[in-house]
This record gives C-alpha cells, sequence and structure tokens, in this order.
C-alpha cells in the first residue's frame, strides 16, 4: 500500500468535494451539511497490484470508495476452492457488509494498481443516523452491489467454456472505449468462472484464431474486439 506505510496510519487528505468519481461514489449527493458531519480523516491510500486490502473474517475499520483500477473479491468455499465472487471497479464501494456485521465477509485484492478512499466505519454510521440522503445512498449501494453479484455469477457461471469466457470477455470492455478489453491471468479467470486455467487458455486462443479479438499487447491482457457477434457460440468446438 502506498504512501500509508502502517495500518493505523491516517493522513486525512481526501478532498471528496472534488473527487473526480463523486458522481458515481458514496458521496455524490451530500450538501455542505452532510460535510459537516465529518470530523474524522477520511484517507487517500494506493494499492499496488495483487496487494489485499482485507482478509475474509477481518474486523472492519472502515469502508472503501474504489476511484481507479480493479478489485477482485474472494472468498474460500466449503470444499476449500478459492472463488471471486465478483469484480469492482471506479465508484464500487468495498466493505459494504461491514456496516452490519463488522467484519469483511470475503477477501478485498487488488487486480490492478489502485486508488481508493478509506471512510471510517464511525463516519458512516454517524451520517446514516444524521442524514437521510447518505441512508438512501447506502441502501442504493447495497441494492446494486447484491444486483451486480447475481447477474455477474448468472452470466459467467453458466453455459459452455465457450460462452463464459465470452460473455466474460464482453463484461471486461473499457468504458471509455468499449472496443477493447483488458484481461487478467488465467488462473483468476479460472477461478472466475469455475474453468481450468487451461480451459481458459484454449478458449481465448480460439477466439484469437476465429477472429473475434486480437491481442493488442504481448502480455496476453489487452485485446481488441474484432467481431462481436463471434462472441456469441453456440456450444464448445
Amino acid at each position: 500500500m502506498i504512501p500509508i506505510q502502517t495500518q493505523s496510519a491516517w493522513r486525512g487528505t481526501s478532498d471528496c468535494r472534488s473527487c473526480a468519481v463523486r458522481e458515481l461514489a458514496l458521496f455524490s449527493q451530500f450538501t455542505e451539511k452532510d460535510f459537516a458531519l465529518i470530523h474524522a480523516p477520511i484517507d487517500d491510500l494506493a494499492y499496488r497490484a495483487h496487494q489485499v486490502l482485507f482478509n475474509e473474517g477481518d474486523e472492519a475499520g472502515g469502508i472503501f470508495t474504489l476511484r481507479s483500477g480493479m478489485v477482485k473479491l474472494t472468498r474460500i468455499t466449503g470444499d476449500g476452492r478459492r472463488r471471486i465472487l465478483r469484480l469492482l471497479r471506479p465508484g464500487d464501494v468495498i466493505g459494504l457488509e461491514a456496516l452490519a456485521t463488522g467484519r469483511y465477509d470475503s477477501e478485498a485484492a487488488a487486480l490492478t494498481d489502485i486508488t481508493l478512499c478509506r471512510i471510517p466505519t464511525e463516519v458512516v454510521h454517524r451520517l446514516n443516523q444524521n442524514s437521510p440522503r447518505m441512508h438512501a445512498g447506502l441502501l442504493d449501494k447495497w441494492q446494486k452491489a447484491l444486483r451486480e453479484a447475481d447477474d455477474w455469477l448468472a452470466s459467467i457461471n453458466f453455459g459452455t467454456a465457450r460462452q463464459r469466457v465470452s460473455h466474460f470477455i464482453l463484461k471486461m470492455r473499457h468504458t471509455t472505449d468499449p472496443a477493447f478489453v483488458t484481461l487478467f491471468s488465467r488462473e483468476d479467470m479460472g477461478a472466475m468462472m469455475d474453468l481450468k486455467q487451461e480451459t481458459v487458455s484454449r478458449e481465448i486462443s480460439a477466439l484469437v484464431k476465429t477472429g473475434a479479438v486480437k491481442p493488442v499487447d504481448k502480455l496476453g491482457r489487452l485485446y481488441r474486439i474484432v467481431d462481436e457477434a463471434l462472441l456469441q457460440p453456440r456450444a464448445d468446438p
């Protein structure tokens, strides 16, 4: 994590009024009166790819608003497998469940380099008690998170291997330019779709050969969608 060197360090440097993702984030409907209720500092933090924000079961000291990059939420299943529940993008709130339980119910780790704000739970509870806008915003975020989690699982965990990979590619489109897609390690993708790493690699290679997508970088992370119609196969080859 950068630049905070210890987990207990608080800088209180976040400027929520001028945040670039404010309209997407938790404070989108805040007034000056609401901001006046914030007494504890809200931190600007940065993590490198693969660093862990918190572990499943950790006691929660705050929730996070993601400003840039992507975060994965994972959980250990009853049979010991690690499953990726969903991905979070800029504007998403991380750790909302902790407001009710006091603990995080999954592991959150950076998929890419990320920047985010950490909001102490005491701040959120105070605002929730004193600001109807905050209460409404929390409910909206919670419902959106649950709906997206259901949609995510439904689209990439059912169907053939080709269909899962194709749906995943379409979901990973860049918001600024939908023609481009950023993928991750084949191991991570397999954990998201409940597929073997080798299967994911084979299906991506097949989509490249058929002309559906074209690799842009040498690492196999950035792709361009060439023919979207080919991302809707009817069955495994």
